[in-house]
């Protein structure tokens, strides 16, 4: 999966979509440890797809952090 490709996505579809890439990580990893996974090198593509999406939602929510540290506040 290419970063260029999470930049398109929404915040819920990158949460959605890191659940959706631990689960399969812990999947592969259960089968690794009863010596059944046939394709290691999906678990390390696996937590560098899930370290792309979480790097992704932290730059929407430092952005977001951003915005309202810019916007003027009304008296009160």
């Amino acid at each position: 999966m290419k970063f260029a490709e999470l930049k398109e996505k929404t915040a819920e579809e990158l949460g959605a979509l890191g659940r959706d890439l631990r689960h399969e990580l812990f999947t592969l990893k259960l089968q690794k440890a009863s010596s059944q996974l046939e394709k290691t090198s999906r678990l390390r593509t696996l937590r560098h797809d899930v370290a792309r999406v979480e790097t992704r939602l932290t730059q929407m929510r430092l952005e977001k952090a951003r915005q309202d540290a810019v916007k003027p506040q009304s008296p009160q």
